[in-house]
């Protein structure tokens, strides 16, 4: 795959941006990683990464002083994982640990997409929920353009977002809750595409191409 087109990762200095780094340079597609918000705004096409907990990639990108430089983009933006998590309002993701926070105590973050993440309610399956799991569509969509239906996909997390209109794609782990979600401009996956094998590349190769 060649392109010319502008690719730029968000360096929050909370993520492994290595392996995102280096699955679209296994598709041929050049990126730059950077947080200059001169570089960010630029880009054709950003990619929000993140890991951790919300709470600490927060803090991060306001030490950055990259809020309002995300919350400003108008190109397509897609967030992995984490840095999905992160489109959201808010996560009950408690400061420093994998804990509920109180109602009063939920972190507040980028507001992109009006969705909330909430620890999962799995019953007695282990969390986090790691490993492959079947992703499925309501509608078709480019971002899984050519990509099988009930494709699998690899995840690690034990927070997300519930399922809501702004749910693309959906997954099952002793609940449903969205594997993929969108509004406007800003997109994000809850598994990791880096890792997913060639469902996952072909869905970064589908977003590059948005």
């Amino acid at each position: 795959m060649t392109q010319t087109t502008k690719v730029v990762i968000v360096n929050t200095g909370c993520a492994n941006i290595y392996s995102v780094q280096c699955a679209f340079e296994r598709l041929g597609v050049e990126v730059t990683v950077s947080d200059d918000p001169a570089v960010i705004k630029a880009a054709d096409k950003v990619l929000l990464p993140g890991v951790g907990s919300a709470f600490a990639a927060m803090d991060s990108i306001r030490q950055k002083d990259l809020v309002g430089v995300i919350q400003s983009l108008t190109q397509p933006v897609l967030g992995i994982c984490l840095g999905m998590q992160l489109m959201a309002n808010t996560s009950n993701e408690k400061p420093g640990s994998h804990l509920v926070a109180s109602k009063t105590d939920l972190v507040d973050c980028l507001g992109l997409i009006p969705t909330q993440i909430e620890r999962m309610e799995v019953g007695e399956l282990v969390l986090p929920h790691m490993g492959w799991n079947q992703v499925t569509l309501d509608n078709p969509h480019p971002l899984f353009k050519n990509i099988e239906e009930g494709a699998h996909f690899y995840f690690v997390h034990s927070f997300c977002a519930p399922l809501s209109e702004y749910t693309l794609a959906k997954c099952e782990y002793g609940m449903g809750f969205s594997a993929a979600i969108y509004h406007n401009n800003f997109y994000g996956v809850q598994f990791h595409p880096e890792r997913s094998g060639k469902a996952g590349a072909q869905l970064l190769k589908n977003f590059v191409e948005l």
